[in-house]
């Protein structure tokens, strides 16, 4: 499972509630060009239309090297999820404050998943908070290391 692009900003914005894993519905020369690496979740995001899980702000280039048929580098992509889980997704959606970000892209095999989350917004504080602790327990490993590394003289 080797990562392919992730969205940086979503654990950042969100309280990561529940993750699901979704197949990708793709074309050839969008294959093509996750392959070589243009692939950007930073403002991607999942919503359920009409019983589908859509994905929206996934920005993938066009292929270099294709002929005649490119692609739409920001179309809307279709999801494959079960219906259990796209009525999970369809009932958190619609309650209020809850989101559905996109957090990375992967390989499994030969296909691309997409993992979905669905999170909770954060507000300024809580993100100073997780700023804050963040930094504390880089500073915390930062002291062990020393310590380690003079015990060890």
């Amino acid at each position: 499972m080797s990562e392919i692009a992730s969205n940086r900003k979503a654990p950042r914005d969100y309280h990561i509630l529940e993750t699901y894993e979704a197949g990708l519905e793709l074309r050839g020369t969008e294959v093509k060009s996750i392959r070589q690496g243009h692939m950007n979740l930073s403002d991607a995001f999942a919503r359920v239309e009409r019983g589908q899980v859509w994905l929206y702000g996934c920005d993938i280039k066009p292929y270099d090297k294709a002929s005649h048929e490119t692609h739409e580098p920001r179309r809307s992509r279709r999801l494959l999820l079960h219906k259990r889980e796209i009525m999970k997704l369809d009932a958190a959606a619609h309650q209020k404050g809850l989101a559905l970000p996109v957090l990375k892209a992967y390989w499994k095999g030969p296909r691309i998943k997409i993992q979905v989350a669905i999170g909770k917004g954060k507000n300024k504080a809580d993100q100073r908070h997780d700023l804050k602790e963040k930094a504390e327990n880089r500073e915390a490993a930062r002291v062990v290391a020393a310590f380690n590394d003079r015990s060890k003289r």
